[in-house]
């Protein structure tokens, strides 16, 4: 009955599992992360019960509810096995997840009694007067599958985390949850042009607590990096390469330490030997791409470089970063590093047919949208020489006002662009009212005054130097 089914929703939207937990589906690649959890499985057995009760869900999501009731029984495996002592406190997540999909193959009995199941066990292990249940393992849980959800969920990790070590605060897993999410929140926000806050010190807690956690060692690597120093940094990343030298996670962020280090082949063998362990990371093809492009640059710095080594090693890059792009479709970075990749082949076709279609696009980040004005404005200038379209695009970038690392890129390559017009002598007046609105964009409005003054001087009666100049005027 309608009543039943009702009330039995109510209940389940009281549960701490997958379901409850706002994943969206629209945030995420569901065939890779089910490829990357499938890998997580293999590599990190320890953490698996989590791992299954994820995988339950993404298999949910992609309409196989038959394969997350299988991924449910082996997370109960897991329990019986590692945790026989407290079976019911450790599968309160999996008995949740179990009711969800009941309710969702509308086995409604089934559903309720796992319900049940999982109220009883609140009851008795709560102190609660509602009997919610808050423990800290649930927090955990919830803050590892927030952070494979995308960087929209990194800072509701953060929380979680942070909630689970209020439990229990030397706990070196939720440590190292902690520290984990820290770290991503700070590369998201700097790629973002934010200033970050300090993952170091959680990063050395993690480490200090479990020595074994060679990923949290590396990511500590790449923060001393970040903080030039670099010594300090490889003995960490040595250690690690020691302790789990089949580790494919530890290994990738070697690689990315060793790169960043200038020392790209001893990078690209590191990542060839990683992705012989995962042959479909996306990370690991994605790296491998730009160690290749980086090379391609260093040659075409240099006064005769063999050509055929440049095309093998741009075509290199090209099949690197074609498969993540065709691997990932939402990951719009790597994208335009195909796009710049082709370009740079003279290729010119297919980089334009990439660059329309992500400049279509409705659902990219402003500092996506930013990141793509650049590049294209950089591809108009560079390889299709049309200086007027790259000021254009150069331009878009500036109107989108939240500050980042693509707009300030936008801002200098526009002045410059601008400034070369200057030096070569030309008296244009829409060059002075193009520098104008860059100004204006900017707020500098001082500035951008004696651009359109400028533009006004060389072109009398243009009203849209005047209204802006105006504007400004009245604004000050």
């Amino acid at each position: 009955s309608t009543i039943y089914k009702d009330s039995l929703k109510t209940s389940l939207l009281q549960l701490q599992c997958h379901f409850t937990w706002t994943l969206l589906k629209q945030d995420i690649d569901l065939d890779h992360l089910e490829e990357t959890i499938a890998d997580h499985i293999k590599f990190f057995i320890e953490y698996n019960l989590a791992y299954y009760n994820l995988l339950s869900y993404v298999c949910h999501l992609k309409n196989s509810n038959e394969k997350a009731l299988r991924n449910l029984q082996k997370a109960e495996e897991i329990v019986q096995k590692c945790h026989p002592d407290e079976i019911a406190r450790r599968s309160l997540v999996t008995w949740g997840n179990y009711a969800w999909i009941y309710y969702h193959m509308q086995r409604y009995e089934e559903a309720q009694t796992y319900v049940s199941k999982v109220e009883n066990i609140c009851e008795k292990l709560s102190s609660t007067a509602d009997g919610k249940m808050q423990l800290p393992e649930i927090y955990a849980e919830q803050g590892w599958a927030l952070l494979s959800f995308g960087g929209k969920y990194f800072e509701r990790a953060k929380n979680c985390f942070e909630n689970a070590l209020k439990g229990e605060p030397n706990n070196p897993d939720f440590n190292a949850g902690y520290a984990t999410a820290l770290y991503r929140l700070e590369d998201f926000a700097s790629r973002c042009g934010e200033d970050t806050s300090p993952s170091i010190e959680a990063l050395k807690r993690a480490v200090e607590l479990k020595s074994e956690d060679t990923c949290v060692m590396a990511l500590l690597a790449l923060k001393l990096q970040d903080l030039n120093r670099v010594d300090e940094g490889e003995r960490y990343i040595e250690e690690a390469m020691r302790k789990t030298p089949d580790l494919p996670y530890c290994l990738r962020y070697a690689a990315k330490f060793y790169r960043r280090k200038g020392e790209l082949w001893k990078a690209v063998k590191i990542l060839e030997k990683a992705l012989a362990l995962t042959p479909n990371s996306v990370f690991l093809h994605h790296q491998l791409g730009i160690c290749y492009r980086v090379k391609v640059f260093q040659w075409k710095k240099t006064r005769n470089p063999p050509q055929d080594e440049v095309e093998r090693l741009i075509n290199l890059s090209i099949s690197h970063f074609k498969f993540v792009a065709d691997q990932k479709p939402k990951f719009a970075a790597a994208h335009t590093d195909l796009a710049n990749m082709y370009a740079l082949g003279k290729r010119y076709e297919e980089a334009e047919k990439i660059f329309q279609e992500l400049l279509q696009r409705n659902n990219l980040t402003c500092h996506e949208k930013q990141e793509l004005y650049f590049n294209y404005g950089n591809f108009q200038r560079c390889h299709m020489k049309s200086e007027s379209k790259a000021i254009e695009y150069y331009i878009e970038g500036l109107k989108i006002e939240k500050e980042s690392f693509g707009r300030s890129k936008c801002s200098e390559a526009v002045q410059s662009l601008l400034r070369q017009k200057f030096e070569r002598g030309s008296r244009d007046a829409t060059y002075f009212g193009t520098l104008g609105l860059v100004h204006k964009l900017n707020g500098q409005k001082q500035e951008a005054i004696e651009c359109y003054e400028k533009a006004i001087a060389l072109d009398h009666n243009n009203e849209e130097y005047q209204n802006a100049l105006c504007e400004l005027q009245l604004s000050i």
